[in-house]
C-alpha cells in the first residue's frame, strides 16, 4: 500500500513589491495543504536577512504555519547571526534551517567572517547549546562543488547530525536512484536522522538546467531531449508536471515519507504534483486530526 506522503514546501522572501504579491500568493495557495513546516530562504550574503525575518514572522502569524527560518554564516559574526537566532525565538519560530551559505555576490568561493562560524558543522552546535530550535540541515545526493571527494557529503552530514542537527533536506535532483544510492550511504555511515528529498518542480526548464549547474545536479540527457521537444510542441506545462509526479512516485515506492517543494514562489506546478500524489486540502486536514 502506498503511503501519503508528508510536504513541506521552501519560500524565498519577496525583495520587490512585485515579488511580494507572488509570495503572498504562493503562501494562500499553498497553505491549506497544512505541510508539516515551510522554510524561508536566506539570501547570498545575507542580503534578505531583514526579509527574511519578516516573512517568517508573517507567514507564522498570518498563515498557522510552522515556519522553519533559514540561517547562514555568511558575512555575520558569531554574536550577531545567534542574535537573528534570537529574534526568530522571539516570534514564535522553532525550526531553523542552518546553512553554511553560499559566497557573497561577486566572490567565488565561501570565506568565513574573521568573528564569524567557519562552517555550518559550528553554526549547529552554538544553535543547539541553546535548546531552542529543531535543526534542520542540507544535503547533498550529488557531490556539492566544494566536495573534496564523492564520500565527502555523507560525512559531512554526519557531523552535522552529531552536532545536534535532527534531519537534512536535500538538494534537488533528477533521478530517484540518486537519492536512493545517497540514503543508502547515509544509513552505512551511520546517519539514522530522516534525509528529506528536495524536489524541484520545473517551471522553466533553461532556469533550472542554469541552478542545476550552479548546485552541481547532474541533468539526465534524455530529460533535455524531452524538455526540447516538449517546447517546440508547446507542452512544457504537462511535461514537467510528468517528470515532478513521476519522481516523487518512485520515491514514494521506495519507502519515502516525505518531499520538500522548492516553490520559486510559483505554486501551480507544485499544487498540481501535490495534488496527483492524491494530497487535497480535505486529505491534508484528515491527517491533522
Amino acid at each position: 500500500m502506498t503511503v501519503t506522503p508528508r510536504i513541506s514546501f521552501e519560500f524565498f522572501p519577496p525583495q520587490t513589491l512585485d515579488a511580494s504579491f507572488r509570495l503572498w500568493e504562493t503562501v494562500q495557495m499553498l497553505a491549506p495543504l497544512k505541510p508539516a513546516f515551510s522554510s524561508v530562504t536566506y539570501g547570498a550574503g545575507g542580503t534578505t536577512r531583514k526579509l527574511t525575518h519578516d516573512a517568517v514572522a508573517t507567514i507564522g502569524r498570518n498563515y498557522g504555519l510552522n515556519v522553519a527560518a533559514h540561517l547562514t554564516c555568511v558575512d555575520a559574526t558569531k554574536a550577531e547571526t545567534l542574535e537573528i537566532a534570537e529574534s526568530y525565538a522571539a516570534v514564535g519560530v522553532t525550526e531553523i534551517v542552518a546553512l553554511r551559505g553560499d559566497a557573497p555576490k561577486g566572490a567565488s568561493r565561501f570565506a568565513p567572517h574573521p568573528e564569524g562560524f567557519a562552517s555550518s558543522v559550528e553554526l549547529v552546535e552554538a544553535l543547539a547549546k541553546t535548546g531552542k530550535f529543531k535543526i534542520r540541515v542540507g544535503a547533498y545526493p550529488e557531490p556539492h562543488p566544494d566536495a573534496a571527494d564523492p564520500l565527502a557529503d555523507v560525512t559531512w552530514l554526519k557531523r552535522k547530525i552529531d552536532a545536534g542537527a535532527t534531519s537534512a533536506i536535500t538538494q534537488f535532483f533528477f533521478n530517484a536512484d540518486t537519492f536512493f544510492r545517497f540514503r543508502d550511504a547515509c544509513v552505512k555511515a551511520g546517519i539514522d536522522a530522516p534525509v528529506i528529498p528536495g524536489i524541484l518542480p520545473i517551471v522553466s526548464w533553461d532556469g533550472t538546467r542554469k541552478f542545476a549547474a550552479r548546485c552541481g545536479a547532474q541533468v539526465p540527457g534524455a530529460l533535455d531531449e524531452a524538455f526540447r521537444l516538449a517546447a517546440r510542441d508547446g507542452r512544457e506545462e504537462l511535461l514537467a508536471l510528468t517528470q515532478c509526479t513521476g519522481l516523487c512516485t518512485r520515491l514514494i515506492e521506495g519507502g519515502v515519507e516525505d518531499l520538500h517543494f522548492y516553490t520559486l514562489n510559483r505554486p501551480h506546478l507544485t499544487r498540481e504534483v501535490v495534488r496527483a500524489l492524491g494530497i487535497s486540502p480535505e486529505v491534508a486536514l484528515e491527517k491533522v486530526a
